[in-house]
């Protein structure tokens, strides 16, 4: 019983904690370290590393994720985004234990849970942290200026989202609130 209650509280933080900010890159030339494309991650399924070089000249979703949160049920919204606009936005999810203990499941656990309740197929990738001593470098990348030319944001909750250019650049965050239907968010994605 205490569990229950101690994971409705830390959900009813979460979806009152985040806003529905949006952040963009200013325009102009910015002093990036790198790219998307430098970056190599082991896929949830089969753990074969993936190259982010491959999502070259498309735009790229980043969300970090977990099962049971508040905001779990936008897996069926980018689900539903993924198998409209994946031929031309790359839908990647990043499963992370960071906030309220909302992602405890093992990679199988995850996948199973993904598939049986959203039926799931955009690339998912082993479960990493994202904030913290231990975020990994590409959570790193994001929410670092000094690293992607100019944002510091660093997901607040679950189901925050990065949207990259075609050619590796990061131009927006966006809060866990915000949905693939967000008017911010289509046109960000040039929708």
């Amino acid at each position: 019983m205490k569990t229950i209650l101690l994971l409705m509280l830390s959900t009813l933080f979460g979806i009152f904690a985040d806003k529905k900010e949006i952040k963009m890159k200013p325009d102009g030339e910015l002093n990036a370290q790198g790219t998307l494309y430098d970056f190599k991650l082991k896929s949830l399924i089969g753990n074969d590393e993936i190259d982010f070089s491959q999502y070259k000249g498309k735009k790229v979703v980043l969300l970090n994720v977990a099962s049971k949160c508040g905001f779990t049920p936008q897996y069926a919204d980018w689900q539903a985004f993924h198998e409209k606009y994946g031929d031309k936005v790359v839908v990647l999810g990043f499963p992370a234990n960071n906030f309220g203990g909302q992602e405890p499941g093992s990679d199988e656990e995850i996948a199973t849970f993904c598939q049986k309740n959203y039926g799931v197929t955009f690339q998912l990738f082993d479960k990493i942290d994202v904030v913290g001593t231990d975020q990994h470098p590409l959570y790193k990348w994001l929410s670092t200026k000094e690293l992607n030319g100019w944002n510091d944001t660093a997901p607040s909750w679950n189901f925050c989202k990065y949207v990259v250019d075609e050619e590796g650049k990061l131009t927006h965050f966006f809060a866990s609130k915000i949905t693939p239907k967000d008017p911010e968010f289509q046109k960000a994605v040039g929708l």
